[in-house]
């Protein structure tokens, strides 16, 4: 009767979240983190079928792999075969059932031991399926289980219909930083304290990737550690094929010069120096800078050349930071809780020229926040709690910057 009860209250809440939430995204990923919780599983995602392409996109994913980047043929694997087939898999014991084949949780290396992937239908269409694997007390998933996968794929499936949503079909990415495992732990007393406890995850080319979280969750450190400014404890962050704790401390400041740009949560400008003087600073240390003239007006600040830090305020000092990553037309941008202290005005405007090097100037850009609402932006947004990725969502459909409320 308990477990009735609780199945019953998370259709409710699945209802809720498709009928309040605008933005779709964000309520699909509410979605499949509410099933997996509800069946206290250790992964779960959401596939969606682009009927152009026959292909199958992996949009939503929870647990501690990266699943956003697949695209598989419908019909290949577990997840193709449900898609295709509009049938089915329930699969309490995967060793030994013939009905199970590997799905692409093993191919990234997860080893699924029990599994229940229901197909997304409505009387007239198959949009794709839900999968959710491994429950975390080792109980087994039972018939009420699929019951319930089944009550919230035909919600699912029905609201995809409404919206009309079709993945794009954006083809092969090129990663360029590639962390593997990666887990950082610090000495506190006589404990040792994780930050990050096995991260994995592949940043593109030209994304706009936004890290969300509470204080404490991990987010500045991986910052630091994706920037060379800290060495992880295990794992490895591989920058283009290059493992950044194999470099030379000379390898280490080359990189953080020439391949990064960075934005802080507070300007960090050179007090002596005027605007344009701090971002001439930074061009000189490129080989191929804008020049510093343009990173200015980019940011909108041209009027402010000769002004130093403490005549700014702070969104103009924070604009004069950001025109200061850009000069050197780094291949990726980290930028710590830019919006900090602003109002959504002044938060939006930033946002924006921030949006604009992403789509004009071709560079990716990870932000790291805790802000819910700038996650509607991004192309993907990672969650992390307690140093671990929670879930990994693709935006099927990003909304401009200064759409934005908060």
């Amino acid at each position: 009767m308990a477990s009735t009860k609780k199945n019953s209250k998370a259709v409710w809440m699945i209802m809720e979240e498709l009928l309040e939430v605008d933005n779709i995204d964000e309520a699909l990923d509410g979605f499949i983190s509410t099933l997996v919780k509800t069946l206290k599983s250790e992964a779960g995602a959401i596939w969606i079928l682009n009927k152009k392409t026959d292909l199958l996109h992996c949009m939503f994913n929870v647990g501690p792999l990266d699943l956003t980047d697949m695209i598989i043929e419908n019909g290949r694997g577990l997840e193709g075969r449900v898609t295709q087939s509009a049938s089915k898999v329930f699969a309490p014991h995967v060793e030994g059932d013939s009905d199970y084949e590997l799905s692409c949780f093993d191919e990234r290396g997860f080893t699924v031991t029990s599994a229940i992937c229901v197909p997304l239908t409505t009387p007239n269409d198959v949009f794709g399926c839900i999968m959710v694997a491994n429950r975390q007390d080792g109980d087994l998933y039972s018939r009420e289980d699929v019951t319930l996968c089944n009550q919230m794929a035909s919600l699912v499936a029905a609201t995809i219909e409404e919206k009309g949503l079709v993945p794009e079909d954006t083809g092969d990415k090129e990663v360029i930083v590639s962390v593997n495992n990666l887990t950082k732990e610090y000495a506190g007393g006589s404990n040792i304290k994780g930050a990050l406890r096995g991260i994995n995850l592949d940043i593109y080319k030209n994304e706009l990737l936004v890290i969300l979280g509470e204080s404490g969750c991990g987010k500045g450190t991986l910052f630091n550690l994706i920037g060379g400014l800290d060495e992880p404890s295990k794992g490895s962050v591989m920058v283009e094929g290059r493992e950044l704790s194999a470099l030379s401390d000379h390898e280490l400041s080359k990189y953080r010069r020439k391949y990064l740009g960075f934005v802080f949560s507070e300007h960090n400008l050179m007090p002596n120096l005027t605007a344009l003087e701090n971002i001439r600073f930074a061009a000189e240390l490129v080989d191929y800078p804008l020049m510093p003239e343009e990173a200015l007006s980019m940011v909108k600040l041209s009027e402010l050349a000769d002004n130093y830090p403490e005549q700014m305020t702070i969104e103009e000092g924070q604009r004069v930071s950001i025109a200061r990553a850009i000069v050197k037309k780094p291949r990726l941008i980290l930028a710590d809780e830019p919006t900090a202290g602003l109002d959504c005005k002044s938060g939006t405007e930033l946002l924006e020229i921030i949006e604009k090097v992403v789509r004009s100037q071709g560079a990716t850009v990870m932000m790291i926040t805790h802000n819910s609402e700038i996650a509607k932006m991004a192309d993907r947004v990672v969650k992390l709690r307690s140093g671990r990725i929670k879930s990994i969502r693709r935006n099927i459909h990003p909304i401009a910057a200064k759409e934005l409320e908060w």
